[in-house]
């Protein structure tokens, strides 16, 4: 990845917070690395280098400044708008793949070889998929460090290092003191725990139409696997080591989540999943700089700045949401999808009030009862049919997935439309430039605004977000 040396450091100068995770400074004379808008001085152009990933700047021995905190910074809205092998890649990553299955691993889920899939990242981010993956080690080890009391040993292995002087090696490499020391310094920029869960602060690009994004959730909210209460939303996840909870709500200039889990390794994937599932890595300025010059959708925009488009903890769990959910209304959706997750879900192994099971999985799906599928028979077929790609593997769906060929494998599945599959391709799998022309709710919008469904070609590549404007006028 090219950085302009005199652009970057002008966003330097100017302190840019819509800048921080696109980019890193290195000061050569300190030794630190910081976001672009650190609050401390700016220092001499002539002793600074710029990196495109915080695992590059300690790859060539640059730690963490302690004031700015870059290795919290919102990641890069790059990974979410590209779909080429280095973005699928770094969604992957951000996932914990590397930690559960090795490079290899990673390399078969995209299909090319390790030499070649190091190559590329090395290229663009200046760093290969080892040091990347390193580097969300750390960040989750400084997490539990500052809001939990586990032992230093269970949080290195829970963080997915292999040795505890890997452990401690790498949090002196990258935060300039051994981890007693941040133990020590608890508390800053981070929120009171309680027992058994981590409270994390989850960074986010401004403006955010927070309120807006946990309403639409919440209207959607499958009862006994979600709540929501207008101010918190609470889910129940799987996750690769087991079950957990998390409970987000909005605070000044961030996201409050708070997450109780089964196996504290799932820390990082879980913290991953939700960032997809709010759109926390979106750079909300560019998308409505490019949207707001349509006159239709400016008032929109200039009404609600910072819309964002709902994602999902996972994309199986979206395509069963979107089969359920066609030619019914939300409502009925919602009450459908929760008698199944009774039926044939697991029961939530983490303990809680009001969520008692965990979304269906494929496995349950594909050989669950008719009886327990209340929905027009071909429906449930379609429903069952999906379930047995999935549980046997000739379905994939997950963060590395090419979206457009995902898109035709949905399409190639019996009873499995356009609006489905691409309904998909955009919450499950993150597709920013995604237009729903047949949704029942877009065609009144459209009218609303007298408007015709060609006028989307204007708002490439931000169809999504400029679909979820029109759904917010309903």
């Amino acid at each position: 990845m090219h950085l302009d040396a005199d652009r970057c450091y002008r966003v330097a100068q100017s302190r840019d917070e819509r800048f921080d995770g696109w980019f890193y400074i290195a000061v050569r004379t300190t030794g630190i690395y910081c976001r672009p808008s650190c609050p401390a001085m700016t220092p001499k152009k002539t002793n600074v280098d710029f990196y495109p990933s915080a695992a590059a700047a300690q790859q060539r021995g640059f730690r963490a400044c302690k004031r700015c905190r870059p290795d919290a910074a919102p990641g890069s809205p790059e990974w979410d708008l590209r779909g080429d092998l280095v973005a699928r890649a770094m969604r992957l990553i951000a996932d914990g793949v590397i930690d559960r299955e090795g490079v290899d691993g990673l390399s078969a889920r995209l299909g090319y070889s390790t030499r070649h899939l190091n190559r590329l990242l090395t290229e663009q981010l200046g760093a290969g998929p080892l040091a990347l993956a390193r580097s969300q080690r750390a960040q989750t080890a400084r997490v539990l460090i500052e809001t939990t009391d586990m032992s230093m040993t269970d949080i290195a292995f829970a963080a997915g290092f292999g040795s505890i002087r890997q452990f401690n090696d790498t949090i002196r490499d990258v935060f300039a003191a051994p981890p007693s020391e941040l133990r020590t310094r608890r508390g800053a920029g981070t929120a009171t725990t309680t027992s058994g869960s981590v409270a994390v602060r989850l960074p986010v690009r401004g403006p955010f139409a927070g309120h807006q994004l946990l309403d639409f959730l919440g209207r959607r909210a499958v009862p006994g696997v979600e709540a929501w209460d207008g101010d918190t939303y609470e889910r129940a996840l799987t996750l690769p080591h087991g079950h957990g909870i998390v409970a987000v709500r909005l605070a000044d200039g961030y996201v409050a989540a708070t997450f109780r889990l089964a196996d504290w390794r799932d820390l990082a994937p879980a913290v991953g999943r939700v960032r997809r599932l709010l759109d926390l890595d979106a750079d909300p300025i560019a998308i409505d700089e490019a949207l707001v010059h349509d006159p239709a959708l400016a008032p929109l925009i200039a009404g609600t700045p910072g819309l964002r488009v709902a994602g999902s903890v996972d994309p199986d769990e979206t395509v069963v949401r979107a089969i359920v959910g066609q030619q019914v209304s939300v409502a009925g959706a919602r009450t459908v999808t929760g008698r199944i997750a009774i039926a044939i879900s697991d029961e939530l192994d983490v303990d809680h009030p009001t969520l008692t099971h965990v979304f269906p999985s494929m496995e349950h799906l594909a050989s669950a009862d008719a009886s327990h599928l209340p929905m027009p028979t071909a429906r449930a077929a379609t429903l069952q049919r999906v379930g047995r790609l999935i549980a046997g593997g000739d379905l994939v769906l997950d963060a590395g997935i090419d979206r457009a060929d995902a898109v035709q494998r949905l399409l190639a599945v019996k009873g499995i439309g356009p609006w489905t599959a691409r309904y998909v391709a955009m919450r499950g799998l993150g597709d920013p430039d995604v237009f729903l022309d047949t949704d029942l709710g877009v065609k009144h919008a459209l009218a609303a605004l007298d408007l015709e469904p060609t006028a989307a070609e204007h708002w490439r590549p931000w169809r999504s977000y400029a679909m979820h404007h029109l759904w917010n006028t309903l």
